[in-house]
């Protein structure tokens, strides 16, 4: 079965940046904190050596005192829409002159004009839901990451649609 360009490059920048997300970034400890100072007898030792008590990590004021709607949001959100709108003239033009659908997901949609609409206008307000969900939770690269891979997605679906006309 062939999966369309434009899904695998998704699913790789989907997969990077979940690596590198800040789950994966925040573990802060390296094995020469955990090492005491001094060799400890066993009867000077008490509670554990390696336990210590850590002071929770806050981010400055200015991190996450941003509005969603600011400028660079309303950017990518443009984008995501101008894109998303010219994917979905070019696989309406593909479609209607016997061309195929490699993304399966909008393959059930595109039975119709206004099936594909719905596909394109739903996959756009599901990137500003989920910039919104990644904002909320003070995922601010994560917020602004996720516009850029779909606009990735509908740029190379859209290139990949024009070329093979």
């Amino acid at each position: 079965m062939r999966i369309h360009f434009s899904c695998s490059i998704m699913l790789a920048a989907i997969f990077v940046l979940l690596a590198f997300s800040q789950f994966s970034l925040g573990q802060d400890s390296s094995i020469a904190s955990l090492l005491p100072d001094a060799p400890i007898s066993s009867r000077e030792l008490g509670p554990s050596p390696f336990v210590s008590s850590t002071q929770p990590v806050t981010r400055p004021e200015s991190y996450s005192k941003h509005k969603f709607w600011d400028r660079e949001n309303s950017a990518l959100f443009a984008a995501t829409a101008i894109f998303s709108a010219a994917d979905f003239v070019v696989t309406r033009d593909n479609l209607r002159s016997g061309g195929q659908e490699f993304n399966p997901i909008t393959r059930v949609m595109s039975g119709s004009t206004a099936g594909l609409a719905a596909n394109f206008t739903g996959e756009t307000v599901g990137v500003v839901g989920l910039s919104y969900f990644f904002h909320r939770t003070g995922h601010h690269r994560l917020e602004r990451a996720v516009s850029m891979v779909d606009i990735a997605g509908s740029a190379s679906a859209v290139t990949f649609g024009l070329l093979h006309r």
